[in-house]
């Protein structure tokens, strides 16, 4: 019989983060290593909150590891909490039911919709003439 696995990502800014979700005992990892390794650590209850928001029963079955590239540390942490809630969602629709899986998704979306959705924003790129993309250099008339 195949893997039962599911692979989304989650982005925030420059950062991507690539969750592969397949059934298991409840590890995460991320880059390799334990979730609890988590830098900044003040960032750390942002990572979990998929977890505190769904409970821990739902992840106990499977196992899912992230990859983590690009940005900086704070949009690496968005891009991770993203992954995490867009593949248990994934892994729910496709191998267990609709039912539950509209149910994980209500409950997410309650909280915080950044959690299944991406944000668009970019940063716009500098112009000639200035210091960034919208502040001009100072002008003088005497």
């Amino acid at each position: 019989m195949a893997i039962e696995a599911v692979q989304t990502y989650g982005r925030k800014k420059t950062a991507t983060a690539v969750a592969y979700c397949k059934k298991g005992s409840g590890l995460i990892k991320l880059n390799g290593s334990p979730l609890e390794l988590v830098q900044p650590e003040i960032l750390k209850l942002k990572v979990y909150e998929p977890i505190l928001i769904l409970g821990a029963d739902k992840f106990a079955g499977v196992d899912i590891r992230i990859r983590a590239s690009g940005g900086g540390s704070t949009a690496q942490i968005y891009a991770i909490r993203q992954a995490l809630a867009k593949a248990i969602v994934a892994y729910y629709q496709k191998y267990v039911d609709e039912a539950s899986k509209r149910e994980l998704k209500a409950t997410l979306v309650a909280y915080d919709r950044t959690l299944l959705v991406a944000d668009p924003r970019r940063m716009e790129p500098k112009k000639f003439g200035g210091q960034g993309a919208r502040a001009r250099y100072q002008k003088s008339y005497r």
